[in-house]
């Protein structure tokens, strides 16, 4: 009898842990990437159809690798997957890795000794054991699913790396191919873990763009969310990094550094640098977006100015809220300099999933942006900014 209860209260607590690690992580991702869009969807003209079906559309910021879904499936979650970004015209998408993040997290000040939200995430999506205790591990894991999606569906999913890379892509995409080209990212430059040799072993695995801080500070110098407010700039490690990243054709992303930390990568010379996923401070006044004249400047380097679809960055839950944003961006930057950085699946609310990206060329049309100007900023000048910044030829 005892060993028949023994054996029954086993095979319950496999079962109930089964079921927890099947459906723990789809609950907390359904909570974490809420999607407000109306059940009708928001309403598109079939003007604004036909324009945004001949867009190259670029987006700098998605975090769907954190969630270990397989992207080549249309999810019934989250905002992003390979169907998706191809039914909404994506040319050009850069899946960013998320290695850390504090708990309580907050825009305003987070300590790099908090609990990491990302640990337990990782361990309940059963992630390799080797990315448990290693940032860099937990970044490299990202990247190769990646790489494994596309090599299973090269037709629909390529890996850029090189300007060959993307001009191949636009190409065969001109000529009627539905592919979609992704770029692969880093959240912050934690995963390097202080050592600079760590750099090549990132860019080796496919990466080509990083985000220098996240949510505090690092090796790298201060993050814009750091402990006490942050007013640390950039280390002589960060510098160090940076010059590397340069060097190799890295795109420098400056999303959620401080103040202090940009102006040091600004005063860098052939430093130019992006802010992928933000709003406008002087638009929407948020602990979360950067200051406008550090915006401008970063601009003025030649970089790019991504827009985010979050409440918190263009306060308001609509596609017109984005737009609003996109235009103040315009007045502060100039309209070379503003790009899509959705923030897709980054703990983030979104009025659109990428499938239904249309209804952002809807609003705008509607806010009064010319075509030139609506192709520029879905897509052009991310295209242009990649040519001129990732390494040439085909690796």
């Amino acid at each position: 009898m005892l060993r028949r209860f023994l054996v029954s209260a086993v095979v319950l607590i496999v079962v109930a842990t089964t079921a927890f690690l099947v459906l723990a992580p789809g609950y907390v991702e359904r909570s974490l990437n809420p999607l407000r869009m109306p059940d009708e969807g928001w309403p598109v003209s079939a003007e604004a159809e036909a324009l945004h079906s001949n867009l190259v559309i670029g987006d700098l910021h998605a975090d769907p690798l954190l969630w270990d879904r397989d992207l080549l499936k249309r999810a019934d979650r989250g905002h992003t997957d390979v169907p998706r970004l191809l039914e909404g015209n994506v040319a050009v998408q850069v899946f960013t890795t998320v290695t850390k993040s504090p708990r309580g997290q907050n825009y305003d000040g987070n300590s790099a000794e908090a609990a990491d939200n990302i640990t337990p995430l990782f361990v309940g999506q059963l992630r390799p054991v080797r990315s448990w205790f290693s940032l860099k591990e937990r970044a490299l894991v990202q990247g190769e699913a990646l790489r494994d999606m596309a090599a299973r569906a090269p037709d629909r999913l390529r890996l850029i790396r090189t300007r060959a890379d993307l001009a191949a892509l636009l190409a065969d995409r001109a000529s009627g191919q539905q592919v979609l080209g992704a770029i692969l990212g880093s959240e912050g430059g934690h995963p390097l873990e202080g050592d600079l040799a760590n750099l090549d072993v990132l860019y080796d695995a496919g990466f080509r763009l990083m985000g220098l801080t996240h949510f505090f500070d690092n090796e790298l110098g201060g993050s814009l969310h750091g402990e006490g407010g942050s007013g640390a700039g950039l280390s002589d490690f960060g510098r160090q990094v940076v010059q590397g990243m340069i060097a190799r054709g890295m795109v420098i992303d400056l999303a959620h550094a401080s103040p202090q930390m940009v102006r040091d990568v600004l005063a860098i010379e052939g430093a130019r640098p992006i802010l992928s996923h933000t709003g406008i401070h002087g638009h929407c006044d948020s602990q979360r977006n950067l200051d406008d004249v550090l915006m401008a400047q970063i601009a003025a380097k030649g970089g790019l100015i991504g827009i985010g679809y979050w409440s918190d960055v263009v306060c308001g839950a609509t596609p017109s809220d984005i737009a609003g944003s996109i235009r103040a961006a315009v007045a502060l930057a100039g309209e070379d300099h503003v790009s899509l950085g959705s923030d897709y699946d980054g703990s983030v609310d979104a009025p659109f999933d990428a499938a239904h990206l249309a209804a952002l060329t809807q609003a705008l049309m509607d806010a009064g942006l010319d075509d030139a100007q609506i192709a520029k900023i879905m897509g052009g000048n991310m295209m242009r900014y990649l040519a001129k910044t990732l390494p040439e030829g085909r690796e």
